[in-house]
């Protein structure tokens, strides 16, 4: 078996040949000796038999069957065989961007439907084609705001995920946007503090439902409010509690947005993840990214085409919404066949039972000496844990006995050490759960 090579000597000659150059140093020569490295310190070429070894022996070394309670934003459900078996499909795998409506129906087709399970999820009137992940579409709704108010202030609840937050302030650092962050508890959305940054120069306010510690709110106040100043209402949810609780529209949010990786993708070391973003029709035009719309031809075939991609690559730029230029296509179409495969009554099964066991949970976690859950409000399906000791010290022990415990809060907010978010899926089994609460009384 000889050793794996993606170029012979004589495939490299041949190609330099063609450039006119006639050898590697030759062809790298305009660059300072200093500025070359000394060395890519690869090891000698190994047989395909080799390589196969080493990657089964590297993989073997995964923990796979480590029981997860940690959520914050992304979250290990159970996925259908079905989105792989349609997915992985040669014709939606290889598929690039669809620039040219033509030759890409089955793919427009696709994004379509996506954009209407997007809808129908949201309440929403028009979805675009999907975004990068929920923390860039949330920065894409904030910019919406702007841009439909013409003001720049955006008050931001401390609820919102921390990550989204560090997207959000990461994203607009060089732009004059002024932003102001609303003090959380582990509760629901504090409106006395909030409501002292509503005024005329307020172009929106950023809320999440379910909010980072899992608590449930019904925002339909604090968006009326918001509205009396001429202010954009932005909502960032967890797709699969829509299946129970009260959706953006009905709150009257103006954009709605979230991570799409609950449907029907898997955790994957981090990524790659799906953006989704939702509006009333009145905001189309300054929705970043594609829509793809139905129609008919000439002779009253229906037809998919990019309706609307108002972006710097097709109009001017100072005339651009942003300057997304791509989206998560394959990912969407995950999205579109896991709701598919749920239907309704499933997505609401689905979302109850997220529910359940988490309180299953609590019940639980309640009983041991020492720990606190927070029941300051209903959650779904995660919640705080005030711990006697620090969180971070409890995670690791818990790793010891085979579980992902959750996130140590004091990661991202001051005084919270000793708390932790812990999230339960409908993939935690019963057992699973009591042998978590034995589990944690036993590092503590």
């Amino acid at each position: 078996m000889s050793y794996y090579c993606p170029h012979t000597k004589e495939d490299i000659k041949a190609m330099l040949g063609a450039i006119g150059v006639n050898s590697v140093d030759d062809l790298f020569k305009d660059i300072k000796p200093s500025y070359k490295p000394k060395s890519f310190d690869l090891p000698k070429g190994k047989s395909e038999m080799e390589v196969m070894d080493y990657f089964q022996k590297l993989a073997a070394t995964n923990c796979s069957s480590i029981a997860k309670f940690i959520g914050g934003g992304f979250y290990d459900h159970y996925i259908p065989a079905v989105a792989d078996a349609l997915s992985s499909r040669s014709e939606f795998y290889t598929a690039y961007t669809p620039y040219q409506p033509e030759c890409s129906q089955g793919t427009l087709q696709a994004v379509y439907e996506y954009q209407s399970a997007i809808c129908a999820l949201t309440g929403m009137e028009i979805a675009n084609a999907s975004l990068y992940d929920g923390g860039t579409a949330l920065y894409e709704a904030a910019m919406m705001a702007t841009k439909i108010t013409g003001r720049n202030k955006i008050v931001v609840d401390g609820g919102v995920n921390p990550i989204y937050r560090k997207i959000l302030y990461t994203y607009t650092k060089n732009l004059h946007i002024d932003f102001v962050e609303i003090p959380v508890s582990h509760s629901q959305s504090t409106r006395a503090e909030m409501f002292k940054y509503f005024d005329d120069k307020t172009a929106g306010v950023i809320l999440q439902n379910p909010n980072f510690f899992g608590a449930i709110d019904d925002h339909t106040d604090i968006i009326e409010k918001a509205h009396s100043v001429g202010a954009i209402a932005i909502e960032s949810v967890y797709p699969i509690s829509l299946g129970l609780l009260k959706s953006p529209r009905e709150m009257n949010a103006d954009i709605a947005t979230g991570e799409g990786q609950s449907m029907g993708l898997p955790l994957s070391f981090g990524g790659p993840y799906l953006g989704f973003m939702a509006t009333k029709k009145e905001f189309a035009r300054k929705m970043p990214g594609r829509i793809a719309g139905v129609t008919v031809d000439k002779n009253g075939k229906r037809g998919f085409v990019l309706t609307l991609q108002a972006r710097e690559q097709h109009i001017r730029r100072e005339k651009a919404t942003s300057n997304i230029c791509s989206n998560e296509a394959l990912c969407a179409m995950r999205a579109i066949i896991y709701l598919a495969s749920l239907g309704k009554e499933g997505l609401r099964e689905l979302a109850q039972l997220n529910h359940d066991k988490a309180e299953f949970a609590k019940t639980l976690l309640e009983k041991i000496k020492g720990v606190e859950v927070k029941r300051n409000s209903p959650t779904f399906n995660e919640f705080t844990v005030l711990l006697p000791k620090d969180a971070d010290s409890v995670v690791n022990a818990m790793i010891d006995k085979n579980f992902f415990a959750g996130i140590p809060l004091g990661r991202f907010y001051k005084d919270m050490e000793k708390y932790l978010l812990v999230a339960v899926t409908e993939k935690r089994s019963k057992k699973e759960i009591e042998d978590f609460a034995v589990a944690l009384k036993s590092v503590i």
